[in-house]
């Protein structure tokens, strides 16, 4: 496929490639006659459940990140605290937790590299510039996939609004045509009676 070919086809998508909801100004634009209507109803339905689900796994990740960016505020903090320590310093002495309901007192000696856990039962050994780096970063991307999380569940909401009401416009636009249709076979009725030789 060629490029262009590429662009044209390609529906517009926020940043993070979630799909725009096509929003319904007129009717007639999707729908042509009443026997299209449970196929665009459908697909709309089809379209909202999407989008539902996308707002279920991206409130999951949202909330891991509440959890997570705390942790690696904390850590960044005690890392930073032992930075600034003096190597002829006293050791300090810490209580930590080893579990929920399990804690520990430990003698911290001053010192030059920190034990970080990467996650997957991975810990590495990193010089304290290079952990303050390293927990700076990861701090900034998470505060980042925050930010982004939340923009994309505001979005997410907007789409299914837009559905919701394109979903209504099409009923209410089949429901008038259905009238219509009724009106006009009632006027057929009449006209018939009217020219009916018995009449």
């Amino acid at each position: 496929m060629s490029g262009t070919s590429l662009s044209k086809d390609a529906a517009p998508t926020n940043p993070r490639g979630i799909p725009y909801a096509p929003f319904v100004d007129k009717v007639e634009d999707y729908v042509s006659s009443r026997a299209e209507v449970d196929g665009t109803m459908k697909s709309f339905q089809e379209m909202i459940s999407k989008y539902q689900f996308m707002e279920v796994n991206i409130q999951r990740r949202l909330q891991g990140l509440k959890e997570k960016i705390p942790d690696i505020q904390k850590t960044l903090d005690t890392v930073c605290f032992l930075a600034t320590r003096k190597p002829d310093s006293e050791p300090i002495e810490a209580t930590f937790e080893l579990n929920d309901t399990l804690y520990a007192k430990a003698h911290i000696p001053p010192t030059e590299e920190v034990y970080l856990w990467l996650g997957a039962n991975v810990m590495l050994a990193y010089p304290i510039p290079e952990a303050e780096e390293l927990l700076d970063t990861k701090l900034a991307t998470a505060k980042n996939n925050l930010a982004n999380c939340e923009e994309d569940l505001d979005f997410l909401r907007e789409q299914i609004t837009t559905l919701e009401v394109a979903t209504a416009r099409v009923y209410n636009w089949d429901v008038t045509q259905k009238r219509k249709e009724k009106a006009e076979q009632e006027q057929l009725e009449k006209g018939k009676d009217k020219t009916s030789p018995g009449g």
